[in-house]
């Protein structure tokens, strides 16, 4: 926020104001080696490297890709030689999203260039990140026109973190959610919209995602120390939601779950 074009109330007093809120992404740091990763390249990419590297005391050991939507990858080309000049910086991106870098300019020219060193992922196929980190890529239903769609499993020495950021709906995935945040410690999950009347002028089947409110009934089930696991990400600049103490947010806390806000650490 703001949101190009939108001169509502959600962000039209932050037009030419500091304060603003960048794209959603996820950092991961091992303190024991001094190397973090990034989960998905967003277009607020040079503040987040900035935080996640800590101005270059951390090494920045490789970009995990969810998929190729615009807030997820575009923030890539500031690896090229127009901006940090990298040098083969680790890329992990499913079979699809591999070929859609390497075939589609700009980005083909950050692998020829070698700015990027692209590592093929596989679903439901571990990666070692260090000696006590591993990271599982998921593949959920998602708009795919471009490429698929993944979440990750992160799972630390004593805990572990759910990641799904979009998703259609959770009906529409071959895996049951609820099974899922009950063996993880912290499950981040899409709560892009807060209802389905959020967006008047807009086809909300052309941009599915599980509304909030949609998600909190379904996870009513669940006793309370599984509900305080999750947290709603990924927020559309529209979502009440994003107003800490609006009716939507105060809901959300009354029902047992949470929100995630730009700086939250989940330790593993």
């Amino acid at each position: 926020m703001p949101h190009a074009h939108c001169q509502k109330k959600c962000c039209k007093n932050l037009w030419g104001k500091v304060k603003k809120e960048k794209v959603s992404c996820l950092g991961i740091m091992d303190p024991g080696t001094n190397q973090s990763w990034i989960i998905d390249a967003t277009p607020d990419f040079p503040e987040q490297h900035q935080i996640i590297t800590q101005g270059n005391n951390i090494k920045l050991a490789g970009i995990f890709l969810t998929h190729a939507h615009a807030g997820h990858y575009t923030g890539l080309m500031h690896l090229g030689r127009e901006v940090m000049g990298a040098k083969n910086v680790p890329v992990f991106a499913m079979p699809r999203m591999r070929n859609f870098l390497e075939t589609n300019g700009p980005w083909d020219q950050l692998v020829s260039l070698h700015n990027i060193k692209i590592t093929e992922m596989r679903k439901q196929k571990e990666i070692k990140l260090s000696d006590r980190l591993f990271i599982e890529p998921i593949r959920v239903p998602h708009r795919d026109e471009y490429s698929e769609t993944v979440g990750y499993q992160i799972m630390g020495p004593n805990k572990s973190l759910l990641f799904i950021p979009d998703i259609d709906k959770w009906e529409k995935w071959d895996q049951d959610i609820l099974m899922r945040v009950k063996h993880v410690d912290f499950a981040l999950l899409d709560g892009t919209f807060y209802s389905g009347d959020e967006l008047p002028h807009r086809d909300m089947s052309e941009i599915p995602h599980p509304f909030i409110v949609e998600s909190m009934d379904l996870f009513s089930s669940l006793n309370t120390p599984n509900r305080n696991k999750i947290f709603f990400i990924h927020l559309n600049h529209s979502n009440p939601v994003m107003e800490k103490n609006s009716a939507a947010s105060n809901m959300i806390r009354s029902k047992r779950f949470n929100v995630a806000r730009e700086g939250i650490i989940f330790p593993l």
